[in-house]
């Protein structure tokens, strides 16, 4: 009989290993010797040692699921039960009990993974569909489209929740999506509408324009082609390329009109300049004048200059309200001219003059009268009353001295 401290052989070749409950039969061996026998168990039991060993490395360090772990290391338990090989069966025991625990971990730390990771995928979801469903009203067309596919983009790139939740969100999401390519699709069906009520209002517009380019009625069709401007903006835009070409027909009209106008009014303009020369020439001969000496010479001058003044045409507009004013300067010099002269001369305003500095004049000697008779009465209050009374009467008599001596006395 042969034995090592973890089996032996008895003479019937009977191979028996011991465990903890006693001697368990392993096998029978009748081809060699018994130490050939348990050397065989035992090397079986290395093997088991070495396959523990593996799947120890491949829980710890690989992405082995717990079911293949679980499944692998029932298939290793199973042949440490049955009692197959020479060995400390025990130490194999511990080993699998506690392999089969952190195999338990790792699945309890991966489901709680994973519904962490579900978890985030839900929120990341709801996220995506709180910014679909806002972009939905936006009128950010293009930046909001290109949005929205991005959205579509991080949707795919996320796990998949339990049926009915992601059913849910994708639902929302979809409708948020639908929701904007419909009103985008409106909004642009509007536009293409509007568009092309533009392009036939400008093509009238463009037709108008056309018909008025060979007129020399300069004002009222200039005039015509500000309000044709006008209704072009208010018209809004047509399609891109019926507003470049309708454009450029409508600018074309106006410049072979106003460039025509400006060619005549080039004329008219030096024209212009030279009437101002003319006037400016007029206008220091009348300002010599001044000031008057002898009114009536001043008058027949003047009218000399304003009659040759008349014969001459226009002026530049911004130069007008300066050559006119300076004219009317001296004339407004001489009918003050004229004004005074006339007061001067004038023998019933003088008669009135007279009368009424006269009447001045004896209320303000009254007065005094009055007022050196009360301070003789000693009644002082009186004569500060009337002296009041006589400032006023003065100042008026003053006034009207003034005035007569514009009569020359």
């Amino acid at each position: 009989m042969s034995s090592e401290p973890w089996g032996r052989v008895d003479e019937a070749g009977t191979v028996y290993v011991r465990t903890a409950d006693g001697e368990q039969v392993v096998g029978s061996w009748q081809a060699g010797s018994p130490d050939e026998a348990l050397a065989y168990f035992e090397r079986k039991y290395d093997g088991l040692v070495v396959e523990i060993g593996l799947l120890e490395r491949r829980v710890k360090t690989t992405d082995l699921s717990a079911k293949d772990a679980t499944t692998a290391l029932e298939h290793i338990r199973q042949q440490v039960d049955e009692h197959h090989v020479v060995g400390d069966l025990e130490a194999l025991k511990k080993r699998l009990d506690k392999l089969a625990e952190d195999v338990e971990k790792r699945r309890e730390q991966r489901k709680a993974a994973k519904a962490h990771q579900t978890e985030e995928a839900r929120r990341s979801k709801e996220t995506l569909v709180a910014e679909a469903e806002e972009l939905a009203a936006s009128e950010q067309w293009r930046a909001a489209g290109e949005r929205l596919r991005a959205l579509v983009d991080t949707w795919k790139g996320l796990p998949r929740l339990d049926r009915k939740t992601d059913d849910e969100l994708w639902h929302r999401f979809s409708h948020a999506r639908s929701a904007f390519s419909k009103r985008r699709k409106a909004h642009f069906a509007a536009l293409d509408a509007q568009r092309e009520e533009a392009r036939q209002t400008k093509e009238k517009l463009v037709a108008e324009a056309e018909a008025l380019s060979g007129s020399t009625d300069w004002g009222p069709t200039a005039a015509r082609y500000r309000e044709l401007m006008t209704d072009w903006k208010a018209a809004g835009r047509a399609q891109r390329e019926a507003e470049d070409d309708l454009w450029n027909r409508f600018r074309g009209a106006q410049d072979i009109f106003f460039q025509a106008r400006g060619e005549v009014f080039a004329e008219r303009d030096a024209e212009q300049r030279e009437n101002l020369t003319r006037k400016e020439e007029l206008v220091v001969e009348a300002e010599k004048l001044l000031p008057i000496s002898d009114l009536k010479a001043a008058r027949a001058a003047f009218r000399s200059v304003n009659e040759r003044w008349e014969s001459i045409g226009h002026v530049p507009r911004d130069s007008r309200a300066r050559i006119e004013g300076r004219l009317h300067a001296v004339e407004r010099a001489i009918q003050d001219a004229e004004d005074v002269e006339w007061r001067r001369t004038n023998p019933e305003a003088r008669a009135r003059a007279e009368g009424l500095t006269g009447q001045l004049q004896d209320a303000v000697d009254k007065l005094r009268r009055q007022i050196d008779a009360a301070r003789a009465a000693g009644n002082n209050a009186k004569a500060d009353k009337l002296a009041k009374e006589l400032e006023g009467r003065q100042a008026l008599l003053d006034q009207a001295l003034k005035g007569l001596e514009e009569f020359g006395g």
